[in-house]
């Protein structure tokens, strides 16, 4: 699976796990040049406290459009050390 934005690979793995029809990449697949933390958090009743990145590609980003969960809850600890992505980030195979 390929995350592309901006004319960019931002990762690639063929090890994603797919969560609420997002997949979730794992961050060594993720190119860590175009990722900029953001104070950006939510929280999900059943994954706990996610954190944001915003992508920055070629001059051009992209506020808050990676998310991951630094300390997932128990019933998402498979998901730890992994990123997904919006925001017009497209996913393909």
């Amino acid at each position: 699976m390929k995350a592309i934005w901006n004319n960019q690979v931002i990762a690639e793995s063929n090890d994603t796990i797919v969560v609420e029809n997002n997949h979730y990449f794992p961050i060594e697949s993720v190119k860590a040049e175009y990722l900029e933390n953001t104070n950006t958090h939510t929280t999900c009743p059943w994954k706990g406290l996610a954190s944001y990145y915003t992508l920055n590609v070629d001059g051009k980003t992209n506020p808050d459009a990676a998310w991951y969960y630094p300390q997932p809850k128990e019933a998402a600890t498979n998901i730890t050390n992994y990123v997904a992505f919006w925001k017009g980030v497209k996913i393909t195979d």
